[in-house]
């Protein structure tokens, strides 16, 4: 069956489809409360993960006996309904909402995934990328799986030997896969979770009255009024039944969360390492004045990705901060295709200039990233166009040089702007009078984190875990089919 997206009426994160902001491979959410309507937390719980992925959304319940997995394409509002959930009855679930960073975006490779065993069920849902796909995937009889996703290749890894506990046999696999895995999974009683021993991607574990609760981000305990205990820590492997939490180490801890966490993927409300994003974004902003100043009269965001560092620029710098540019929220998933006039408006229709602010004014547009450079090659003309006098361009995170193989669906080496032109040739290329990038060493220090505990592989091409350029890609799966 062929399913179609409909359209929402609001705005995508892409302002140009033709140069999209960097994607997360998804969000995670489990629940184990007995006495609570679990799928409706869990649909609350991705709702606010759902900047982490927007293609598809999915989640699996138990009431103790069987699993039920309810998935599609589309947003979760679009893909969940009351009628759906009052279906989804039981004590624990899992959630899932994705974007594809390995196989297709289609039905088949939605999740969570689900497994049959000999005595039940397993289901599984994953943020991060795997790097040894193709070669877990030999374990596997060949043809015993429909889906070309690292997620279900473990999925049936885990399910295929039921000799042993659940917990058992992942503490015996996790050891085996390489790259990013922050994991949640379930059988008919039981909800697990795990964080690869980087602990490349979030994950954190939050407590309700009646139970307990994992999520991709800190945000999501909130939505839910689960009291946030702890993050779950690289190596760990945790257990949720009616006897409590139970942790166990199947790794010694290598840390090396992402640093693009800092600057774009994580909700400013989430949390990371005790933290607040939106307390670092800030900071970034300061320290991005510091290091390129520049006389002008207004400091204005792109909305929202830049909003914290503009306000951290202007507190730095001394310059008023204003809004110069309008979103408008409403606009932008209809998937119906523009006429030949609106196209060559581009960003205009989710995008305009407060001309009143802008005229004649010296500007700081503050931006989170440059990938290809249309977005903010479009934003600078139109500031231009709208009166502005000069036009400054500060991002707050380094140049974008490398690809992301941990679970962040960037361009290519080649596609990435940064990848093959210098700075000056970047500010040419956009039109502005002056561009800056904060420096690698000026957002590490911003997080607070030491730099040995970070992956900033996209910013220096040092991948913590070594990459075999044969064993990765999108679509390494189907290729070998």
């Amino acid at each position: 069956m062929k399913h179609v997206l409909k359209g929402d009426g609001h705005l995508s994160h892409d302002l140009d489809p033709h140069d999209q902001p960097p994607k997360d491979a998804c969000g995670v959410f489990g629940v184990w409360a007995p006495g609570e309507e679990v799928s409706k937390l869990t649909y609350y719980g991705l709702y606010a993960l759902q900047h982490r992925g927007q293609e598809s959304a999915g989640i699996a319940v138990s009431e103790g006996s069987r699993i039920l997995v309810y998935k599609d394409m589309g947003l979760v509002a679009q893909v969940f309904d009351e009628s759906v959930l009052g279906t989804l009855r039981g004590h624990l679930a899992i959630g899932h909402c994705r974007y594809s960073t390995t196989g297709s975006s289609v039905w088949e490779n939605a999740q969570p995934t689900l497994s049959s065993t000999e005595d039940g069920g397993l289901a599984l849902a994953h943020n991060g990328n795997l790097i040894n796909t193709p070669e877990l995937a030999r374990r596997l009889t060949p043809g015993s799986i429909r889906a070309t996703t690292d997620t279900e290749v473990l999925t049936s890894l885990l399910a295929q030997d039921r000799s042993q506990p659940i917990d058992d046999a992942a503490a015996e696999l996790l050891p085996q896969v390489r790259g990013a895995y922050s994991l949640v999974f379930m059988d008919e009683k039981t909800l697990y979770a795990a964080r690869d021993p980087q602990g490349v991607r979030p994950l954190v574990l939050g407590r309700l009255e009646r139970g307990w609760v994992v999520a991709s981000e800190t945000a999501a305990l909130d939505i839910v009024g689960a009291t946030f205990v702890r993050e779950i820590e690289p190596g760990e492997l945790i257990t949720i039944d009616e006897r409590g939490v139970r942790s166990r180490r199947f790794a010694l801890a290598e840390p090396k969360g992402c640093l693009f966490e800092y600057v774009y993927l994580a909700r400013p409300d989430t949390t990371i390492a005790g933290r607040g994003v939106q307390t670092t974004r800030v900071e970034v902003g300061r320290v991005l004045a510091r290091e390129h100043p520049v006389e002008a009269d207004l400091v204005i965001p792109t909305p929202e990705s830049g909003t914290p560092a503009a306000v951290g620029y202007a507190e730095e710098s001394g310059i008023p901060y204003g809004q110069g540019l309008v979103k408008n929220s409403y606009v932008g998933r209809t998937f119906i295709q523009p006429s030949q006039t609106i196209r060559q408006l581009g960003i205009r229709l989710k995008l305009n200039p407060l001309k009143e602010v802008v005229a004649g004014k010296r500007l700081v547009v503050v931006d989170d990233s440059i990938v290809r450079g249309n977005t903010q090659r479009a934003i600078v003309k139109m500031l231009r166009e709208a009166g502005a006098k000069e036009v400054h361009v500060r991002i707050s995170s380094p140049p974008v040089s490398w690809p992301c193989f941990y679970g962040i669906d960037f361009a290519t080496r080649a596609e990435l702007i940064a990848g093959s032109l210098t700075v000056e040739e970047i500010r040419a290329s956009l039109g502005a009078d002056s561009l800056g990038y904060i420096s690698l060493e000026g957002l590490t220090e911003a997080t607070t984190i030491p730099a040995d505990r970070l992956c900033r592989a996209c910013f220096d091409g040092v991948y913590p875990i070594p990459i075999d350029q044969d064993n990765v890609g999108k679509y390494v799966l189907e290729a070998k089919r």
